[in-house]
This record gives structure tokens, sequence and C-alpha cells, in this order.
């Protein structure tokens, strides 16, 4: 039997989101020199990571239902176009507050490629070739974090940490000539745009992701709200921006609960680890983003291995066996003793925790789009990210204002994982692959 190929939607796919992976972790390896060179205050740089974040978190539920609406190809084409010109006005400037802005419009860019490539991915593939597809997007979603904090590291160290914005520029125009001659045109849905929902989600959403990174309590209450007022105007509305339906599959509830609270572990592991280093080990940089390769380099096997795993064992099983895994590095992490060097501490572990990543992220996401039907991919892989990007702000926030040392830290990335590995022991209890 002849064997299919993907052609070039799966690359220009995964390109796309693995830049805006890249580009939010390049920020953790070099603050230090974007606040040294621009002059700002802690509180000032915290906003160049927030703005994008607010941004991001903020617009994907609005921009996953415009590509249901309008047309995958023509709003992912303007959403790598948005991207690439943010980078560009970034990485020349050395303005604070135009950086800041500019980083803000490139979140509104992020927002409108994530759930574009995964919703190409549904309508492109069917079958064991898009279950394929999802194992490589989720393995690019764990090495694309990964893969930043070495990149923006490298990048910072050997250049300036205007040069991990301006490597997008030369991408972003490939993407965006391969994507205008390979994606197929098709039309979107004749359904008219949900504004005032639109308006609710955005506000709500960008209300709760700030708050929650600036400790803001009255800022998460009135995030809370607007999303409730947005959850019962939704539900009342001929056309909404998120069909509450999308809720109504254990499956898919259980995933984007799952998927919260991996990202409520990991971003506060990729945050806290270089600091950690730079302080205990004295690493630069650049060796702080070299530190990350075990887990970078175990995931990159695994995704060669996961489309097997997934097909003998079903999806079900190996997220089950990812949490476990994730669960247990992250314990054994929790419990090393920092002096004894960083490859009894944190290598070893990594090495485990890379092999749970790499066997959650993509059965997670398979998990989040189960029995979606065709016309809702965008807004299903919408509020996919949306728990993705929203997890980490909630976790981080809650270790900051409840523990003091490390090895607490550790422990609370620990317990999010337990949750998430009880979640999918009760929700997730069927086949989700096919």
């Amino acid at each position: 039997m002849k064997k299919e190929k993907f052609g070039m939607v799966l690359p220009i796919t995964l390109l796309g989101y693995f830049l805006i992976l890249m580009d939010n972790s390049i920020i953790f390896t070099s603050s230090t020199e974007i606040g040294q060179s621009l002059n700002l205050s802690q509180a000032a740089l915290s906003w160049i990571s927030n703005a994008y974040t607010l941004t991001f978190g903020g617009f994907l539920l609005l921009s996953g239902r415009l590509s249901d609406i309008l047309g995958r190809k023509r709003v992912f084409t303007t959403g790598i176009l948005i991207f690439g010109l943010s980078s560009l006005l970034i990485g020349l400037s050395d303005n604070a507050t135009f950086v800041i802005a500019m980083r803000a419009v490139q979140g509104i860019g992020s927002s409108v490629i994530a759930p574009s490539t995964l919703a190409l991915m549904m309508d492109s593939y069917q079958g064991e070739m898009r279950e394929r597809a999802i194992a490589y997007y989720g393995v690019t979603a764990g090495i694309g974090s990964s893969l930043g904090l070495l990149i923006g590291g490298d990048l910072t160290t050997a250049f300036s940490w205007e040069a991990g914005f301006l490597i997008n520029v030369p991408i972003t125009a490939l993407l965006l000539l391969l994507a205008i001659k390979f994606i197929p045109n098709k039309p979107g849905l004749k359904s008219k745009v949900d504004y005032v929902g639109s308006i609710l989600s955005v506000l709500g959403l960008a209300a709760l992701i700030d708050g929650l990174t600036g400790a803001r309590v009255w800022m998460v209450a009135l995030g809370l709200l607007l999303l409730v007022l947005f959850i019962l105007f939704e539900s009342r509305v001929k056309n909404p921006i998120l069909p509450l339906t999308l809720f109504q599959n254990r499956v898919r509830s259980g995933a984007y609960a799952a998927r919260l609270l991996f990202m409520m572990a990991m971003l506060p592991y990729w945050f806290f680890l270089p600091q950690v280093w730079q302080q205990e080990y004295h690493f630069t940089a650049l060796e702080s983003g070299f530190a990350f390769l075990p887990i970078t380099v175990v995931q990159f096997v695994v995704s060669f291995l996961l489309p097997r795993l997934t097909k003998r064992y079903g999806n079900n099983k190996v997220l089950l066996a990812g949490e476990f895994f994730l669960l247990l590095g992250l314990i054994w992490t929790a419990l090393s003793d920092v002096s004894s060097g960083y490859f009894l501490a944190f290598a070893l572990p990594m090495l485990v925790i890379g092999f749970g990543q790499g066997m959650v992220l993509a059965p997670v996401t398979s998990a989040g789009l189960y029995q979606a039907p065709d016309e809702l991919a965008g807004i299903a892989s919408g509020l996919t990210n949306t728990a993705h990007q929203i997890g980490g702000p909630v976790g981080l926030s809650i270790i900051v204002a409840t523990t003091s040392s490390y090895h607490a830290e550790v422990g609370s990335m620990a317990l999010y994982t337990a949750i998430a590995l009880a979640i999918v022991a009760i929700f997730v209890t069927r086949k989700v692959s096919k």
C-alpha cells in the first residue's frame, strides 16, 4: 500500500507554532540583558513578558473562532504578517515603551497563529495521518519552549537581545511565502461574528492573566466576573464565539483541565530553574539554555516513538503514563540536593521529565480535539491553546504567593501534575486517538 505523504501543510504549521513558542521562551534567558539595555526597573521589565502574555492569552478564543469564520489561510497569513512586522520593530527599537507596545502586538499575532496551525492540521489530515501530525505538533510544543531557552541564550551571548527578535523576520517571510503557495484556500463558515462575546472574552482573559501575573486580587476578580458574564452571554446568543457544546464531551473537558495544569507546572519550571542555576552554579544565559538540553533531546526521541505507542496502547494510556513520568521527574527534582551538582540534581531528573512531557503534550492535544466537529476545529484549538496559555500565569502566581524556597516551588509543580494525573484517570477514560 502506498504510504501517504503530509505535503507542505505540516512543515508550515509546525514551523509557525515553533516560532511563537521559541520567541516566548527567549525572554527567559535574555530578560537581564533587555532590562540593562533599556534601563528598565524590575517592574517595568516584567511587562516585556506580560504585554505579550496578556494579548496572546486574551485574543486566543477570538482568533480561533475567526479562523472558522474567515477561513484558515487568510487568518494564518495575517497572524504571520503581524508577528513578523512586530518582531522587526522590536529588534530595531531602543525605546522601552515602544518595545512593550510591540510585544503586545506580537502577542496578538501569536494568538492568531497558534489555533490556526492546529485547525489547519485538522482540516488537512484524517485518521492515522492526523494522529501523527498531532504527535509532531505536541512534541513541537515542548521542544519549541526548550530550544527557545537555548537559542535565546546563544543569541544574547553571541550578539545581543535584539537578535532574538530579528531572527523571526526572515523566518516569517519564508512562512508567509510558503503559506500563500501551499495552503489551500478553503472558505470559512457563513456565520456572523459575536462581537459582544469577543469583547467580553478578550477583556476577561486579559484581566485574569494581568491579575495573576501582577498578583492583583481585584484584577483577578474582575477577570473572573467578565468571564462569567461571557459564559452567560454565550449560552444565549445564536452564533457564539465559544459554543458551550464543546464542554459537553468529558474527554475534551478533562483534556482542557489537564493542559491547564501541565502549564501550571512547566512554566514555573522553565522560569525558576535558570535563576537557580545562575545563582548556585553561576551559569551564563547561554549555559542556562544548554542546561535544558536533556529535556529537549528526550522529547525529540519520544516524538518518533509516540505514533507507534499511541497506535498500540491507545491515547489515554499513553497520556496517563506521560503524566506519571512527569510527576516522578518533578518529585525527583524536588527531593534532590542542589549542592550535589547540576548533573545529579537536574540533568538526570530531566530525562524522566522530558519523557513525560513528550508523552503528555500530543495526547492531551488530541484529547482536546476529540470528536470536535470540523466546523469548530478553530475554536476547539483556540480553547486548547487558551488553557495552555492561562495555566502558566496561574501556576506561577500561586507558587510565588505561597512558597519561598526552591524545593517548595518544585513541590508545588509536582502537586499540579498529581492533580492532572487524577483528572486524566477520571475523565479521559476512553480511546481518544480515533
